[in-house]
């Protein structure tokens, strides 16, 4: 049977304000990453986060990005030196892990949220950054990364273990980045639409981009997002259709393991 990662962002809620259904998601989801601070979440958030993953049996991960709460970490930060985000991203995997020790849980992986991502997946030397930063800290953390791009060239020069992920909601351009969220049609909301998508693209090891190409790649982890309306249900479609066409929904680890 083959087998497949569910992923989601969580632990986005900040003092008492909450983003998104986490202790619902973490019924779903086989991998949770845990904002760290800069873009949301607090050392609470991340702890409670943490435990029910534990509890859940569901792998939890690091989701470092800029440090830009105004923003939620979707704005381009300009002119940051990659050795300085290197430190950024080390800080904020160091967080994550030490509360995951207090939870009685580990991280697996690390996963890059908003800009920070989308400025990585584009440069080589950003890329190269973030993977020293992950390498420091452990070398047994998964970087997960997209497919074809400077962060998947990044994890192999540095010998990383690495998930190769596509997003069930969300839209890619042409050469295999994400679409920004400034364009009609970036996000998905049809369930239907995103459940047909993700299916087509596992079956087929290869990301669909919105002019209609298609990339071929090999396809580890599913993301969704736990911040936008609907996510829970949607998630819970994705995973019950992945069931249904013969897909074994397992941590990323044992999914790259098997490989």
């Amino acid at each position: 049977m083959n087998r497949i990662d569910l992923n989601c962002d969580m632990g986005e809620g900040l003092g008492v304000y909450s983003l998104g259904d986490d202790e619902a998601m973490l019924d779903v989801v086989t991998s949770a990453n845990l904002a760290c601070g800069f873009h949301a979440g607090d050392p609470l958030v991340m702890y409670r986060a943490l435990s029910s993953a534990r509890a859940k049996g569901v792998a939890a991960g690091a989701h470092p990005s800029f440090l830009d709460l105004w923003g939620f970490g979707r704005r381009p930060i300009l002119g940051e030196r990659p050795a300085d985000v290197e430190k950024h991203v080390i800080y904020q995997i160091g967080a994550a892990q030490a509360l995951a020790v207090a939870a009685g849980t580990s991280l697996v992986h690390v996963k890059l949220h908003g800009s920070l991502a989308n400025m990585a997946n584009e440069d080589d030397e950003l890329a190269d950054a973030v993977a020293n930063a992950i390498g420091i800290v452990s070398r047994d953390l998964i970087f997960v990364v997209m497919p074809g791009l400077a962060t998947e060239r990044a994890a192999l020069r540095a010998g990383l273990p690495l998930a190769r992920e596509v997003y069930a909601d969300r839209a890619y351009g042409p050469g295999g980045n994400l679409v920004s969220r400034k364009q009609a049609g970036s996000v998905i909301h049809d369930v239907d639409a995103a459940v047909a998508r993700v299916l087509r693209m596992v079956e087929a090891q290869s990301i669909e981009t919105q002019d209609g190409g298609a990339i071929r790649t090999r396809i580890d982890s599913v993301a969704v997002h736990g911040d936008t309306p609907g996510a829970v249900a949607m998630a819970r479609r994705i995973r019950d259709a992945l069931v249904q066409a013969g897909m074994e929904l397992r941590p990323m680890a044992e999914v790259i393991a098997s490989s």
